[in-house]
């Protein structure tokens, strides 16, 4: 795939979704990243910051099957996975498919609903497929999880666990859009009280799962000098050699990094990576994968901050 051809199309996904979800140019640039990477997406931010809307906004602009699941304290497995019913006219079961038999899947709120439902996402998330009964059957490459989640309502939610927040390639805090931007959105969606349909915002597909495929193995070809590779083993280890990390980021992470860097690099157009992809990403790729130690925590500091000191402190290559 022609590099440059692949970044116009990324544009214009882009300015579609800026043109319905304003002020997030930042959280649509990863969500794409995520994407080109095989990778999963998890949303964090206050209420009504436009969450739900951006990943609707994001789907509709992908030719992609989508659903959605709204994750409740009372929602089981078997609600997402689907089950096995017996057919009394054929006499033998048959599988019910849940709605995790699509591309794009919308967890929405998934802090909501208990670990035992929560962790019926690890296997499809990781391996593209569930098991049901006893038996296997495959999502296919277009998979994606994206999921949200509220940072300040802890009554009634479950905290995602280390295991599952490590199968997200990113986190993505959603934060509050600028002034200019608040201002646009009134005029935009300030005719309503409830969201809009993306079909009456006018979104169309812009990529289907043929293109998404070329432009993912167009990542995949993506240079990585050796020094470049160096240097994002360096600032994985660095999360682990610091005292104020009680975990620091697994093997898993230096992966996860150099495919979202390639990544980061192919939308901006280049066919090769540099040290800032690497410092850019190492929030939002690392962010989630380190816990901070309990006496860090008491005296103020943060992930950022320390993921922050860490990425300061490992030389880049020049």
């Amino acid at each position: 795939m022609d590099l440059g051809d692949l970044r116009d199309r990324v544009e214009a996904v882009k300015a579609q979704i800026g043109r319905v979800v304003l002020g997030q140019e930042g959280a649509v640039e990863l969500m794409l990243v995520s994407l080109l990477s095989r990778g999963h997406t998890l949303l964090e931010g206050m209420p009504g910051t436009a969450k739900t809307l951006l990943a609707n906004t994001f789907a509709a602009s992908l030719d992609l099957q989508f659903q959605r699941v709204q994750f409740t304290p009372d929602l089981m497995p078997g609600d997402v996975l689907g089950t096995n019913l017996f057919d009394f006219q054929s006499h033998e079961f048959r599988l019910i498919r849940g709605p995790i038999f699509t591309q794009i899947l919308l967890a929405d709120e998934i802090n909501r609903t208990p670990p035992k439902t929560q962790a019926s996402l690890l296997q499809a998330m990781q391996e593209r497929e569930v098991t049901i009964d006893g038996v296997t059957h495959g999502l296919g490459d277009g998979f994606m999880v994206v999921a949200t989640q509220n940072p300040i309502e802890h009554e009634g939610t479950y905290p995602l666990p280390e295991a599952q927040l490590d199968r997200f390639l990113v986190k993505i805090r959603v934060d509050y859009p600028s002034r200019d931007a608040e201002i646009q959105m009134a005029h935009t969606h300030g005719n309503r009280a409830g969201t809009a349909d993306t079909t009456e915002l006018a979104v169309e597909p812009l990529a289907d799962l043929e293109w998404i495929m070329a432009a993912r193995a167009a990542v995949a070809e993506l240079r990585i000098g050796d020094e470049v590779i160096e240097y994002v083993v360096d600032l994985v280890r660095g999360t682990r050699e610091s005292t104020s990390l009680s975990v620091g980021a697994s093997p898993r992470s230096i992966n996860m990094l150099c495919v979202a860097s390639r990544a980061l690099a192919t939308l901006r157009g280049r066919d090769y990576v540099l040290p800032d992809d690497v410092k850019e990403l190492v929030e939002p790729v690392l962010g989630h994968r380190v816990v901070l130690a309990p006496g860090a925590e008491l005296e103020g500091l943060s992930t950022s901050r320390e993921l922050e000191r860490i990425t300061e402190q490992v030389e880049a290559p020049r």
